[in-house]
């Protein structure tokens, strides 16, 4: 199977489960968070929903730079949250759809003010990015939990959906 192929396959098993999160997020509380040192609710759900992105950026551009980076807007209901959900998953899938395996063997690097700070081929920070992605969707099932909301299957069960 092609770099390519096993990338969209992925992309779109992941889209289900984090959508349903994503539309189970409390509306009201972005600032919420469970410890002084976790991120806000609003911040984390924005970050959900739009790392699919990271992807086009990873094929689309050499590098990026986060020391010049800014937050973007929060969504603030379920319907902006799964259309940047939504907006986020095209963007991948066009710039996945549109490369070649050639590219995705290419260097790509992660810069601090300048500063390489990591550089691999693209294909192992997008392979990195769905490990990331995940890593935060279920910390977010977990804000979920602590606000008395259902937590989706993703992967098997839960307490609050028995099956699939």
């Amino acid at each position: 199977m092609k770099l390519i192929q096993m990338f969209l396959e992925q992309l779109e098993r992941e889209v289900p489960s984090t959508r349903k999160v994503l539309e189970r997020v409390p509306e009201g509380i972005p600032d919420w968070k469970p410890h002084p040192k976790s991120m806000e609710l609003g911040y984390l759900t924005s970050l959900v929903a739009g790392m699919p992105s990271w992807i086009a950026l990873m094929i689309d551009q050499e590098f990026l730079d986060l020391g010049t980076g800014t937050r973007g807007p929060i969504p603030e209901t379920s319907q902006e949250r799964v259309a940047l959900f939504d907006k986020s998953v095209d963007a991948a899938k066009r710039a996945l759809s549109a490369t070649t395996e050639e590219h995705l063997l290419t260097p790509w690097q992660l810069r601090m003010n300048g500063t390489v700070v990591d550089e691999k081929p693209r294909y192992q920070t997008i392979a990195d990015t769905f490990t990331h992605f995940g890593h935060h969707r279920g910390q977010l099932t977990v804000y979920l939990r602590l606000n008395e909301k259902a937590v989706p299957s993703i992967y098997g069960p839960t307490a609050d959906e028995k099956g699939f």
